[in-house]
């Protein structure tokens, strides 16, 4: 009998790459989105399509009664991490409730494998190369989320015996990315201003630094996970090992694009300035190593990037602490 997995998020960006290599090796898939973030042409041919929230727990219910999924993959949030600190009651409800709806039919049902896209921002300011032993500390409500979710999977496994599998990506690229948002990905927001004929938009002095992944080295890890048996019950970072500024990365992004850099540096946000891991333990347990430098990655979004054009970005209309929001933030 043919396996079948749930993945929220689906029509999203890493969401729906994890989606057409499930696919492709054999796994019939049911994509839940509420096309927040994501877009339906995101969708992998041969995935069924149930527009939704991770919110609507009575959804998630008759869908887990239907289809009797063997795995979840829950790749649905809204991972804005600047943004989080004014949109708080949004992002727990999103991130952590939402979570817990798919975590309560998940025990219920026996799933096989219960695979969580975290991020690294549960580390906070944690030296880099921030590694999986580290003691977490988040400091954002994003980071405090995610970081909620893995201690409930960890409690769930331990009373029900649930198996799961945690990733800690960070920034991750690529293409179906949506290019469009205002506040998260820097490398489509960059894209995204270029094609409009604007300068690319850097908070500060722009020597903060993060490796940025590209999600052909991230997407087929997290859709190996059940699969591996060393992995259950287990954290891992996942991503790129080389660092870049964020200077270093628009002169990346010029270059793919064919333009010169046009920078333009706004004040500074609260962020942390160095942000890196390592992966020693993804590699030895899934035995991968990342295939795509920084140069190629950004090439191959960017060539995608100019075929679907540069894309409107409206503000985000629920902002519940206007203090602190960053100028070119605010509704106009």
């Amino acid at each position: 009998m043919t396996q079948k997995a749930i993945v929220t998020g689906g029509a999203g960006f890493i969401g729906a790459h994890v989606s057409r290599e499930l696919i492709e090796n054999g796994i019939d898939v049911v994509v839940l989105d509420d096309l927040s973030g994501g877009f339906a042409d995101n969708l992998p041919e041969g995935a069924e399509f149930v527009q939704g929230s991770v919110l609507d727990h009575e959804l998630i219910d008759r869908l887990f009664d239907e289809h009797h999924f063997d795995f979840v993959f829950h790749l649905a949030a809204y991972a804005a991490e600047v943004l989080c600190h004014h949109i708080r009651r949004y992002n727990y409800t999103n991130n952590l409730v939402g979570s817990v709806n798919l975590i309560n039919p998940a025990i219920r049902h026996d799933v096989k494998c219960f695979v969580f896209t975290s991020s690294i921002a549960v580390y906070g300011s944690t030296p880099p190369p921030m590694k999986e032993d580290d003691h977490p500390q988040p400091e954002d409500p994003y980071g405090i989320a995610k970081l909620a979710v893995e201690m409930d999977l960890k409690a769930a496994n331990q009373m029900y015996g649930l198996p799961y599998v945690i990733f800690r990506p960070h920034n991750v690229y690529g293409e179906l990315q949506n290019i469009g948002d205002r506040y998260r990905n820097v490398i489509g927001i960059f894209m995204n201003q270029i094609m409009q004929q604007r300068p690319m938009t850097i908070f500060g002095d722009g020597e903060q630094t993060r490796a940025f992944s590209y999600v052909g080295d991230v997407a087929p890890i997290i859709a190996r996970a059940p699969f591996v048996a060393d992995a259950h019950g287990e954290v891992f970072n996942v991503g790129a090992h080389q660092p870049y500024s964020i200077n270093q990365l628009a002169n990346v992004i010029a270059a793919a694009m064919g333009v010169e850099p046009d920078l333009s540096h706004v004040e500074a946000r609260h962020e942390v300035a160095e942000a890196y891991c390592s992966h020693g333990k993804v590699e030895r347990v899934f035995d991968c190593t990342p295939q795509f430098s920084l140069e190629e990655g950004v090439g191959r979004m960017a060539d995608w990037a100019r075929t679907v054009g540069r894309r409107s970005g409206e503000p985000f209309r629920h902002i519940e602490v206007e203090r602190g929001l960053p100028a070119s933030w605010r509704s106009t």
